[in-house]
């Protein structure tokens, strides 16, 4: 596998390093799955279980990291209804400082020389048109999942902090942190909204220890019988002053209640007085995935950049042109 080794804690450190020097100097550059937050997120709930499978490479200026690409190979999912998926395409989350943009092609070069073989996929942004040539020169076209009303793009959306409504919660319900209602309710609320989910105690554990979550930015709504109704997490980033949701996620016999409208913007106000005046979220974009976005929009989110899945078949490494 080359000089590849596998993701480790430290490795992500410098990763959202990174993150943060690009949000700073061009917040669109940044990859849907390589912002401070969800670089935290993707690690801390997955790499106990299927971090085998996640080689990377890493490129420096000095001591600076400068690009990096996290390849997710081949492996088997296991849920907690007891099924099971087998994942047999490769995907690739990835950075490059804009300052190093001749780089874009020494990951894509690194990418195929891992998935020899492998269909495989990566999420480069709309606006990084320096790296769209260079993926589509290398034979990477659009992914044909991603077209049509049910397509699989994502889209960033963004608020300023300043007048904020005030929460509502339905009579009863009232919202809590994970600080409060401790790790057990915290892992019931996030598997109850996502089953069938790969999220384990274990997972939640790692994640607790992935910098930088705190539990007081960990909101959940507790319902009148003690159920965790929904929940969310929140991400700071102190340096920019900005926070990003990641998951957001409601029980499904309490949707429909308004509680993930509260829960935001009461995770909103949480922000603020941790220090962001900055929030951002993520959704599915395309018109057949209207609920999230419509909740989003709903607290004063707005699209503000998306991202552009493309796709090629396997084989044998393609060369530049």
């Amino acid at each position: 596998m080359d000089d590849s080794e596998f993701v480790t804690a430290a490795d992500v450190r410098l990763m959202q390093g990174l993150a943060q020097r690009v949000t700073a100097a061009r917040p669109d550059l940044v990859n849907s799955d390589a912002s401070y937050g969800e670089l935290a997120w993707n690690w801390g709930k997955g790499h106990a279980s299927v971090g085998r499978s996640w080689p990377r490479r890493m490129w420096f200026s000095g001591a600076d990291l400068v690009a990096w690409g996290w390849a997710c190979l081949p492996h088997r999912v296991r849920r907690n209804d007891g099924s099971v998926k087998d994942v047999t395409g490769a995907y690739l989350a990835y950075q490059v400082h804009p300052e190093h943009s001749e780089l874009v092609d020494e990951v894509i070069d690194w990418y195929d020389g891992v998935t020899i073989g492998i269909e495989r996929t990566v999420l480069p942004g709309m606006a990084d048109s320096c790296a769209l040539k260079r993926w589509a020169a290398h034979g990477y076209e659009t992914d044909p999942a991603s077209l049509g009303d049910a397509g699989s793009w994502t889209q960033l959306n963004e608020r300023d902090l300043d007048d904020l409504e005030r929460p509502v919660l339905p009579d009863g319900f009232r919202f809590r942190t994970a600080d409060e209602a401790g790790p057990q309710a915290a892992v019931q609320a996030h598997v109850d909204a996502w089953a069938p989910t790969t999220y384990t105690a274990e997972a939640y554990e790692d994640v607790r220890r992935t910098p930088p979550y705190r539990g007081d930015l960990h909101v959940l709504v507790e319902a009148p019988d003690g159920t965790m109704a929904a929940s969310t997490i929140m991400w700071l980033d102190e340096a920019n002053r900005t926070a990003e949701f990641e998951p957001v996620g409601t029980h499904p016999d309490h949707r429909r209640l308004g509680l993930g409208r509260a829960m935001l913007l009461h995770g909103m106000h949480l922000a603020r007085q941790a220090g962001a005046d900055h929030m951002t979220v993520a959704c599915l974009g395309a018109p057949g995935h209207p609920a999230a976005r419509g909740l989003y929009y709903s607290v004063g989110f707005r699209k503000f950049t998306r991202d552009v899945p493309l796709v090629k078949a396997g084989g044998r490494a393609g060369s530049r042109s």
